[in-house]
């Protein structure tokens, strides 16, 4: 199998990943382990390449942790939050790490697969 320029990198520097291949527009896709997810980012950051890449962290699905790259690219804050508020993904390290869309009273994380939606509905400020 073909492989891009970070699957290439990381292997010269051992770093474990496997390689997805390439999307149909040519984008290479690589799967990580959720603790190397930061030590990647950084090389993206310091290598500022500017090829295209996309990135799939596997995380655990009774405690999905993964490291946060807010400290590396401060626009990833929000995507970060709606993850945390929708999926219930925790991100280590993130400074400001709560709900964004949901109230903070909420329970569940809305587009898990396993969630059950509650049999009622609240219309807040309804004109």
């Amino acid at each position: 199998m073909q492989q891009g320029w970070l699957s290439n990198w990381l292997v010269k520097h051992e770093v474990v990943h496997r390689s997805l291949g390439f999307d149909h527009r040519g984008i290479e896709t690589l799967q990580i382990k959720a603790g190397d997810w930061d030590s990647i980012a950084v090389i993206l950051y310091v290598y500022d390449n500017p090829e295209e890449v996309c990135i799939k962290v596997f995380a655990q699905k009774d405690n999905p942790r993964i490291p946060s790259i807010f400290w590396i690219w401060r626009s990833a804050d929000f995507q970060e939050r709606e993850s945390y508020d929708m999926v219930g993904i925790s991100y280590d390290n993130h400074p400001r790490l709560k709900r964004i869309l949901m109230p903070e009273s909420w329970i569940g994380w809305p587009l898990r697969k396993d969630y059950i939606t509650p049999n009622f509905y609240e219309i807040q400020d309804a004109h």
